[in-house]
């Protein structure tokens, strides 16, 4: 089974999916962004696109990854990824689920201002890449094609983190940690994923 974790840049997409793995038994986070930054280092400039998921190669690369780990693996696998684009939703997302894979799939919603506020939290200003495609996102991955919506704005992450496993009917370990404790592994994470 994979969890697909879709939304805007900001929406909480690593932060919910690193909590679903310390939660769920045998999982794991696959990140096919790590995809788009060995294209960005391997193939010469002059072909370079501004977005790597416009990168056919792009798609065609984690779908293959995904369908191996789904083959291979007998645990869950836990997707955080930004994809608008109704094309590419379905030469990944789609196709898995035509090769017989079952891939559950949720965006993550919140309003321009939430979005902009968590950014900022993360050292991103209004100006950046993220802060920039936040419009195209909150218009795009409204449409019914990117459901199951979660609207987040007022959500803690336990009570999303609730809601996805009800939905897939995965029974979560309990979560022993302490307020800090969670607040720790948390920022821990974030700073893991920043991308410099």
């Amino acid at each position: 089974m994979i969890l697909w974790i879709n939304g805007a840049f900001g929406s909480g997409k690593t932060t919910i999916s690193y909590e679903l793995k310390r939660r769920i038994p045998n999982s794991f986070v696959y990140d096919p962004e790590n995809v788009g930054y060995f294209i960005r280092k391997n193939v010469p400039k002059q072909i370079l696109k501004d977005d790597f998921q416009d990168h056919v190669i792009w798609r065609e690369i984690n779908f293959s990854i995904l369908q191996t780990i789904s083959d291979e693996f007998p645990g869950i696998i836990i997707v955080p990824m930004t994809i608008v684009n109704p094309q590419y939703f379905n030469e990944i997302i789609d196709k898995l689920r035509s090769s017989g894979v079952e891939v559950n799939h949720f965006t993550l919603l919140a309003n321009r201002e939430t979005l902009l506020k968590r950014l900022k939290s993360r050292g991103d200003n209004e100006n950046s890449w993220p802060a920039n495609q936040i419009d195209r996102c909150i218009s795009g991955l409204s449409q019914d094609l990117f459901k199951v919506h979660i609207q987040t704005d007022n959500l803690t992450t336990e009570e999303i983190i609730n809601y996805i496993s009800r939905e897939c009917n995965i029974k979560l370990q309990p979560d022993n940690r302490g307020f800090i404790k969670k607040k720790i592994d948390r920022l821990i994470t974030q700073i893991k994923h920043y991308r410099f």
